[in-house]
């Protein structure tokens, strides 16, 4: 069973050539103005809004883990469609991508299925927090292999503990989806998404709790807590706003990339 494409043609183009104009961007505009910090990631945190006004964002996680020499990925985003109980997680085949199939990672799903008896809600699956970063993954990876995790209704202590075992193996690593504040003057969201920035930086979840309104606050939540237990340092990457791109200062969306290393 193939994990095939649900919002290509919506948040990112249908077909290569429009996918990899993006990228090409993504990388002039940042060379231009800035250098790539020395770092090797373990795990990243990402936006999945569309890419013509969140990928120049995600892209930077994107470019040090190519050189962190990881080869196998956990995707992990929230449900934004479907309400349910928990993480789903199920067993593709394949992830469908306008680059090409990216092969699923057999050896982290069954050790993940052994350990963690995650069960698969397959409409769950249409999910654009997770199908957004598989392009990504594809293009600045190569021979990459994944396994997807959506979540819903779920504790950020016991996904964690899923993290944290992923992170403790030397041959994984982990994507962790969300956007930021939601709808609110451009000065407002810069308030509300400052809390969220200052908790990653810190690691602090008390500080995470204190008005942060990320979508993906679940799987930040959990990240931050593997981060300390395994002693991870973050480093905030990239922070701006759909008004950067669109202009528009009364109706916001914030994004944010971080790497862990």
């Amino acid at each position: 069973m193939k994990r095939e494409e649900s919002v290509a043609g919506s948040f990112y183009p249908a077909n290569e050539e429009a996918i990899m104009n993006y990228f090409r961007h993504f990388t002039e505009l940042f060379d231009k103005h800035a250098k790539l910090p020395r770092l090797s990631p373990r795990a990243v945190i990402v936006p999945h809004a569309g890419y013509v006004y969140s990928g120049f964002t995600a892209s930077i996680a994107y470019r040090l883990l190519q050189n962190s020499g990881l080869k196998k990925f956990v995707v992990i985003g929230p449900s934004h469609r479907i309400a349910f109980r928990g993480s789903s997680m199920c067993g593709f085949d394949a992830y469908a991508t306008p680059l090409g199939d990216i092969e699923s990672a057999d050896d982290i799903f069954k050790a993940i299925e052994e350990r963690f008896s995650l069960p698969c809600v397959l409409q769950a699956h249409g999910e654009h927090s997770t199908e957004v970063q598989f392009p990504f993954v594809k293009h600045f990876v190569e021979d990459a292999s994944i396994v997807e995790i959506v979540y819903s209704d779920e504790d950020a202590h016991r996904l964690a503990k899923i993290i944290e075992y992923l992170l403790q193996r030397e041959d994984c690593g982990v994507i962790i989806s969300t956007d930021l504040s939601h709808f609110h003057t451009l000065q407002k969201a810069n308030e509300i998404d400052s809390v969220c920035i200052k908790a990653i930086e810190t690691l602090d979840m008390f500080l995470l709790s204190q008005g942060c309104e990320a979508c993906g606050k679940i799987g930040v939540g959990a990240m931050i807590l593997a981060a300390k237990r395994l002693g991870l340092s973050p480093t905030v990457l990239d922070y701006r706003t759909s008004a950067d791109v669109s202009g528009d200062s009364d109706r916001v969306v914030g994004y944010v990339s971080a790497a862990f290393s």
